[in-house]
């Protein structure tokens, strides 16, 4: 796949129809947004086609939409909370049907550097999601030339994300990637397919079975992949080891030996937790005190539970990280969201910010906690797709970005 694509820095919008489709999949408790994150991640490329003179006709999924089109997945709060941000009025069309005479007229009637923000693209159901002709050439009607910067959406072959991309084409206009999506793809793309070395990955979270492919394919790319987080646990096993009452995934015992051997048939180093941080019961609610015991991983109790790396591990990882030049990190290394839990993931946080390595994070849930922890700032980059940035380390090719116009 090119990584190499036309950015909104290779248009002219001066007065055209610009089609942009941003991620305001926001968080929202009784119609107020909790987590603007997305919005201002949006706000350059917005105000760059602004600036520029183009019509800036902005779309967005929100939400699931499982039960139809409902006032509960309306994107009229973004609307009102850009036209704050962007210090004049974005039009907001409320019809439910998206592309339908309210769009159009909104349309017709916009001025250069004028906004119009479009009602949530899942109210037209499979249309959207099946990536339907009709929906698809609707949206690209609306508009001269089409803008994808939403990388969290990119995954997906949907209607405003690929389909539209054909009509825009057919009718000699042009797909470009917003500064958002360009980010993504300079640092996440060209880690993995032309890292600065030494090059560490390090996968945590829950289930081996969510990072399967990610697995094997970093192992080709990378020197050395760090796991830890619940999968760590199916590998230790895979081992020999007893790992008592910690997260397991028997089915994929066989397919941890296998990668493994790969890492060894490849030269790559494979760090495994060397001592867990254990305890007797899951703590409920999650974030409630708990008793813990550190355990070497070949001395295991069978009635205890690994939930976080030990203070040896941690101090393993960190040096591994050390001597990289670019590091990669998804997935927390243990119940990150418990205090007493959460070492281990601060320490490989703090290990990422004291480097001077290229750092990308993942999002998800490691995006979650490096940000939580106030470690933030000190990372090079932190993506904003959780699945999207997953299938990239796959090294999946992304619709989104395939979708868009080569340089």
């Amino acid at each position: 796949m090119s990584l190499n694509k036309k950015s909104v820095d290779d248009i002219n919008a001066k007065g055209k129809r610009v089609l942009v489709r941003c991620d305001f999949n926001v968080p929202l408790k009784d119609g107020v947004i909790t987590d603007e994150t997305r919005i201002v991640a949006a706000l350059p490329t917005i105000q760059k086609l602004i600036n520029d003179g183009g019509k800036v006709i902005l779309c967005s999924h929100l939400g699931k939409v499982k039960e139809g089109p409902n006032e509960k997945e309306s994107l009229a709060p973004v609307a009102k909370r850009l036209s704050e941000k962007l210090g004049k009025e974005v039009v907001f069309v409320g019809d439910y049907n998206v592309t339908g005479e309210a769009a159009t007229k909104a349309v017709a009637n916009m001025k250069e550097g004028d906004v119009v923000l479009l009602q949530n693209t899942r109210f037209r159901g499979a249309e959207e999601t099946k990536n339907g002709e009709q929906f698809s050439k609707e949206l690209a009607d609306l508009a001269d030339l089409y803008v994808c910067d939403a990388f969290g959406s990119s995954h997906r072959a949907h209607a405003s994300v690929e389909g539209v991309t054909k009509f825009i084409t057919a009718k000699g206009g042009t797909n470009a990637v917003g500064y958002l999506m360009q980010k993504e793809i300079d640092f996440l793309g060209n880690a993995v397919e032309n890292p600065v070395r030494p090059f560490v990955a390090i996968l945590g979270g829950a289930k081996v079975a969510d990072k399967l492919n990610v697995i094997s394919n970093l192992l080709e790319k990378c020197d050395t992949l760090i796991i830890g987080g619940g999968m760590a646990y199916t590998f230790l096993k895979a081992q020999g080891y007893e790992i008592g009452k910690s997260l397991v995934d028997n089915e994929k015992i066989d397919y941890c030996k296998e990668m493994m051997a790969k890492a060894e048939k490849l030269g790559k180093k494979l760090l495994l937790p060397v001592d867990s941080v254990t305890i007797a019961e899951f703590p409920n609610p999650i974030d409630a005190p708990v008793d813990t015991v550190v355990c070497d991983v070949d001395k295991m109790p069978a009635d205890r539970e690994g939930c976080d790396i030990g203070p040896k591990t941690a101090e393993l990882y960190a040096n591994a990280v050390k001597s990289a030049k670019t590091v990669v990190w998804n997935g927390p290394m243990g119940v990150f969201e418990n205090p007493t839990l959460a070492a281990g993931t601060i320490a490989v946080a703090k290990a990422l910010a004291e480097t001077d390595a290229t750092t990308i994070i993942g999002g998800g849930d490691s995006a979650s906690a490096v940000n939580n922890l106030g470690f933030g700032d000190k990372m090079s980059h932190i993506s904003t797709g959780g699945g999207a940035s997953l299938e990239f380390l796959e090294g999946k090719v992304l619709p989104g970005v395939a979708a868009a116009d080569d340089k």
